[in-house]
């Protein structure tokens, strides 16, 4: 008797749990409806500068590796294959749809040990910060191969530099 009542409690507890994860997720979601729209990818894109698959950590709010950004699928850890291009950054997502950031919204990039519930090796995450309208977003990337984050890393920095002076341009 005793063991069937802990079995019907714990399983009560966990159903309990999953539908307080759900409903804050759904609470999320509502917060962040004013998220704008991904960026449309254009039809072609150029060769890819550099290429290398591993994990799609999530986005955040720039600053706050906590706040996961529900919308557009873009707080679900999935696996991808991360490409560099002239025209700007491809997350191919595996199941969650791809993610594709011009090169005039990347702010810059770095080196990170965790974020949204990863962690790993000091220097072991890459993210990226960018500008979706007026929100700064970090999106998290993890190589699948060491060696490839280096490649990454120096493409998006060369990437970079190049989106704010052709804005600086632009506003003469």
């Amino acid at each position: 008797m005793v063991k069937e009542l802990s079995l019907i409690l714990t399983l009560v507890l966990i159903a309990v749990a999953l539908v307080l994860i759900w409903l804050g997720w759904r609470n999320r979601l509502r917060r962040q409806s004013d998220v704008e729209p991904l960026p449309e990818m254009p039809a072609e894109l150029g060769a890819a500068l550099a290429v290398a698959d591993g994990q799609y950590v999530a986005t955040t709010t720039a600053g706050d590796w906590l706040d996961r950004i529900a919308v557009h699928n873009l707080g679900i850890r999935t696996n991808a294959e991360l490409s560099v291009h002239p025209e700007g950054v491809l997350f191919d997502r595996s199941g969650a749809g791809p993610v594709f950031i011009p090169a005039a919204s990347l702010t810059g990039v770095r080196q990170e040990s965790g974020m949204a519930g990863k962690f790993v090796e000091k220097d072991g995450l890459l993210v990226l910060s960018w500008m979706l309208g007026s929100r700064e977003l970090d999106s998290g990337f993890r190589t699948r191969h060491a060696g490839d984050k280096a490649t990454l890393l120096t493409a998006l920095q060369d990437l970079i530099p190049a989106a704010p002076q052709a804005n600086a341009d632009s506003g003469k």
